[in-house]
Order: C-alpha cells, then sequence, then structure tokens
C-alpha cells in the first residue's frame, strides 16, 4: 500500500494518505461500503449517474456537519442523475442518528468502518487517526474519474463552487 505525505494537514500538521493514488481520467475502483442498515453498498450500483463521493473524517465535528448539510442542500437541486454519497469511518447507527437530528436524507451517508475498503482504494485513508480525509471525487455515468479535491485543511470546508461546477459540467457529458 502506498503512501503519501503533504497532501493534507490537521491544524498545520501534515498527515500521511495510505492507499491507491487516483488521478482524474482513472477508472474509479470499486468498493463496499455499509449503509445504516448494515447493508453493503457497491460504487458500481451507481454506474450510470454521476456521483459524487465527499469523504469526512467524522460526521460528529462541526466542519463535516456543516459540509454535509451543504451537500445535502445542493442534491435537492441536482436532480435525479446526481447522487452524493458521503462517506466516513463512523459507525452506521451514529449516521443513522445523525441524519435523522439534521434532517439530511438527499445525500447517502455511508460507512467504511469495517474495512477501510474505500479510504485505501481511493487513497485517502489518514494512517495517523484511521479516519478519512476530506475529499471530494466526481465520478462520470461510464465511473471514470472527472475530479479530485483534496482539502488541504482538515478543518476547512471544500470549494462548493468549483464541486458544483465540475457536477454540471459532467452532467452536460
Amino acid at each position: 500500500m502506498s503512501e503519501r505525505t503533504g497532501l493534507v494537514k490537521m491544524k498545520g500538521n501534515p498527515l500521511t494518505l495510505v492507499g491507491n493514488e487516483l488521478q482524474p481520467g482513472d477508472m474509479a475502483p470499486d468498493f463496499e461500503v455499509l449503509n445504516e442498515n448494515l447493508e453493503p453498498v457497491r460504487l458500481s450500483s451507481f454506474r450510470g449517474r454521476v456521483v459524487v463521493i465527499v469523504s469526512v473524517p467524522s460526521i460528529d465535528t462541526p466542519v463535516c456537519d456543516m459540509e454535509t448539510r451543504r451537500f445535502n442542500e445542493e442534491a435537492g437541486k441536482l436532480g435525479d442523475d446526481v447522487v452524493i454519497l458521503t462517506i466516513s469511518m463512523d459507525l452506521p447507527f451514529a449516521q443513522k442518528r445523525w441524519c435523522a437530528a439534521a434532517g439530511v436524507s438527499n445525500v447517502q451517508l455511508l460507512s467504511d468502518h469495517r474495512g477501510a475498503l474505500f479510504g485505501e482504494s481511493f487513497g485517502v485513508l489518514i494512517k495517523e487517526l484511521r479516519l478519512l480525509a476530506r475529499t471530494v471525487f466526481v465520478i462520470d455515468r461510464s465511473g471514470r474519474i472527472e475530479y479530485i479535491q483534496y482539502v488541504k485543511e482538515t478543518t476547512e470546508e471544500p470549494d462548493y463552487g468549483e464541486v458544483l461546477e465540475v457536477i454540471n459540467e459532467t452532467l452536460k457529458k
């Protein structure tokens, strides 16, 4: 498993990302995570739709909370051709509780806690913390990665405008 340092930091401290180094143009690797009912969900099940994968360290933190609420709001405007998946290492039970309390229903929260299969296959598993780095991937209908945003400082939100622009461009293809 490859390791990369310097792409992301937490409060200024560099973190090590473990796993594949993906680039725009690569085919997105398939993976399996769990939904709130402990049922397996595979990336390949969304083929034919534009998939936005938002990985966050923990849904129970202020920045992850704000980010997920924002993507939930945007998902409501994007239509059925787009699916937004928010993936974290949180347990499915915690994700389900958070969604109910936050009124989030337009994004799917998924858990990578069991095997870190998403984290390793997409290269966003933080070695020091066994959490996922804050990143956004946009994947086209055929499963090709169109865009990757590594949020350099984990305590900051992503550039939503840039992500939405890429989603809209990808929808036109």
